[in-house]
């Protein structure tokens, strides 16, 4: 049956992009997509908790038999990224117009993430990549990229394809070793792949899946692509896709390179995944705090929630390298938990954005009183997500939050003093991207939605996206209420990987659980029933204890009179205090330009701009491309056109070949 699903949704979304040159089926198009995403998502929650059957296509590719099966974890991500593809491909591009190429790129992202989560074999499993890199592009060359010239997209598919080039590196080195390109080949052969191969390969995986994940110095793509296009792009983008990343790179890490059976290499690869994973984390939120753009800022929350994952994923290595199976699984389950609430909490955000876009024609975040204007549904799904994505609880963030923090504090139990301390770094970390993940959302709620209503903007958020975020904004609510519930649906998964019962020893009756109820607890099921009756508390005695009516008067404004809207808080007065604190980061560039009319003292104009300068895009890729850009010119030669200076080439070529022959 889910297979079954499985194949009409692909049938689906292969049909799209086929039609998406129509114009006389573009309202179809929607539809088409959408319901792909339906019965995928139904495919999931019918296979769960098992895997779907391994069925093998009739046909090969490079001799290799194609095979396509789901595993739990697989599942569980592609079920999540998938509901809010749902919306965004419903609701589609607000940028888009009247081309069909979004509707194409979009398909073709939604086949090749679906080849990335159930393909067997490695060749194959690079085709589909290609396919999710390349639909990600045609998305945005379908939009607004054309306006920047390009340059955001050429950029993420210049980092991609580095990722793309480590990729094909590690294929080869395992093929190479187990003398087979099909993953069930470098299962059978892990456990005898020596150190050395493992390391490379497993670097090599990392780089490779890192480049879509955000891991540094890739992270610096993401605010540029996904502010060229739409928030429904950007909801595929930080949902289906970058799960289908994280799920390629966990199955690489935790199948492929035999690291149950070579703890040295566990060791190392966990450290170097919790280094990395954390200065990501840390240095993506500090630059989301300073966005005004609403695709930009959660684009790079998007790169900081990848990299809580890929820290995950090192403390899977860590405990497992010291025979912690328990304590690996908890932070493999984690990681999922993790990545299932961020990609509903970031997806109906990205929605909220392209409903102020279709409000404003921008997305710049700029206190309007959205939510006073729009409907109940936009508040109460924007409330819910930000609350998720903040850690406050009891939202799904704050459940995988908590969750992380309780791994890590485990790290007591590892044998090798390194190990423990390595833990104990990455909880601080961890810990200060959290609370400056917390001040961003602040930001995002109160400056995005919240304010004096401006009467230029009196076009409220459409409904349909109104109801979309609400939708998606009980989702979140519910994966944090469910989680005794959906937990279970992982246990296979922990099993098979790590001989574990992991997930279901983070239940406790409705309590949740670090693996025992001695160490700590918590329980989003009973804390969603106590707030709302605890909260009847304060409403009574505001009821009981007012006297008098509340009185409102004008906001002290330099001592004048002055229109609220003119004494709001500014994204750049915000964040104006951490930009200074944390200056050694962001390096803060600042300039004022005075235009003068006629005589020096009488100011006409004054232009006042301000930014962040990217560090990687200073010290690494302006440095790349000025050596690139040397190069080309120094090569240049060889098009001079000079029939003479060919002739001379040919003849000096011909000389090489005789005296390679005569040696």
């Amino acid at each position: 049956m889910s297979a079954d699903l499985i194949l009409a949704a692909s049938v689906l979304w292969l049909a799209t992009a086929m039609l998406s040159p129509m114009r006389s089926v573009r309202a179809l198009l929607r539809y088409l997509l959408s319901a792909g995403c339906v019965l995928g998502v139904a495919a999931c929650l019918i296979a769960l908790p098992t895997a779907t059957p391994s069925v093998e296509f009739p046909f090969a590719l490079a001799s290799q038999r194609i095979a396509f099966a789901l595993e739990p974890s697989a599942l569980w991500l592609l079920g999540f990224g998938l509901v809010p593809a749902i919306f965004a491909c419903w609701l589609g591009s607000p940028l888009s117009g009247r081309s069909g190429t979004w509707w194409a790129g979009a398909s073709l992202s939604l086949l090749g993430a679906l080849g990335v989560f159930g393909l067997q074999d490695g060749i194959s499993m690079l085709v589909a990549w290609e396919v999710m890199s390349l639909g990600g592009a045609v998305m945005l060359a379908g939009e607004r990229a054309r306006e920047a010239n390009g340059k955001p997209v050429l950029l993420m598919l210049a980092l991609l394809e580095v990722g793309a080039i480590a990729l094909v590196f590690a294929i080869l080195l395992l093929d190479q070793a187990s003398a087979g390109i099909g993953f069930d080949a470098f299962i059978a052969h892990g456990p005898r792949t020596s150190t050395l191969l493992s390391w490379v390969a497993g670097m090599a995986l990392l780089i490779g899946f890192g480049a879509k994940l955000g891991l540094i110095p890739f992270y610096e793509w993401f605010p540029r692509a996904y502010s060229s296009g739409s928030g429904a792009t950007g909801a595929l983008f930080s949902g289906v896709v970058l799960n289908a990343a994280y799920f390629a790179l966990s199955r690489g890490w935790n199948s492929w390179l035999g690291v149950a059976s070579d703890s040295g290499t566990a060791f190392g690869l966990g450290v170097v995944a919790i280094a990395i994973g954390v200065v990501s984390a840390v240095l993506a939120i500090l630059f989301a705090f300073q966005q005004d753009d609403w695709r930009a800022l959660l684009s790079y929350s998007s790169a900081e929630n990848a990299s809580v994952a890929v820290a995950m994923l090192g403390v899977t290595q860590l405990f497992r390298s010291d025979h912690l199976n328990d304590l690996a699984g908890l932070a493999w389950t984690v990681a999922l938990l993790h990545l299932a609430g961020h990609s509903l909490a970031k997806g109906a955000l990205f929605l909220v954005a392209d409903g102020i876009q279709a409000s404003t024609g921008n997305y710049d975040i700029v206190p309007r009183g959205w939510i006073r204007n729009s409907r109940f549904m936009l508040g109460l799904g924007a409330l819910f997500a930000v609350m998720s994505l903040a850690s406050i609880p009891p939202q799904a963030g704050f459940v995988s939050e908590w969750y992380v923090f309780q791994s890590v504090f485990q790290g007591f139990h590892l044998s090798a003093f390194t190990g423990r301390l390595v833990l104990v770094l990455a909880g601080a970390g961890l810990a200060l991207a959290a609370a400056v993940a917390l001040a961003t959302f602040v930001k995002l709620f109160g400056l995005g939605l919240l304010g004096m209503p401006d009467p230029d903007y009196q076009r409220p958020v459409p409904r349909r996206s109104a109801v979309a975020v609400g939708l998606l904004g009980l989702c979140v609510l519910a994966v944090a209420v469910g989680a005794p519930l959906w937990l279970n649906a992982l246990a296979s998964g922990a099993q098979t990987l790590f001989q574990a019962n992991s997930p279901q020893a983070m239940l406790s009756g409705w309590l949740l659980v670090p693996l025992t109820d001695k160490f700590a607890f918590i329980s989003p099921s009973k804390l969603v029933i106590v707030m709302p009756l605890l909260a009847l508390i304060p409403l009574a005695l505001l009821r009981f204890t007012r006297t008098r009516p509340a009185r409102r008067t004008a906001v002290w404004f330099g001592g004048m009179t002055a229109h609220g809207r003119d004494a709001m808080t500014t994204p750049l007065t915000f964040s104006n205090a951490m930009r200074t604190f944390y200056s050694f980061v962001y390096q803060p560039t600042m300039s004022t330009e005075r235009e003068h009319e006629q005589r020096e003292y009488f100011i006409k104009r004054l232009v006042f701009s301000e930014g962040v300068t990217d560090l990687f895009e200073r010290h690494l890729f302006e440095p790349a491309v000025r050596f690139v850009t040397w190069y080309a010119n120094r090569l240049r030669a060889l098009q001079s056109g000079n029939l003479n200076f060919y002739l001379a080439l040919i003849g000096g070529l011909l000389v090489a070949i005789l005296a390679l022959t005569l040696v």
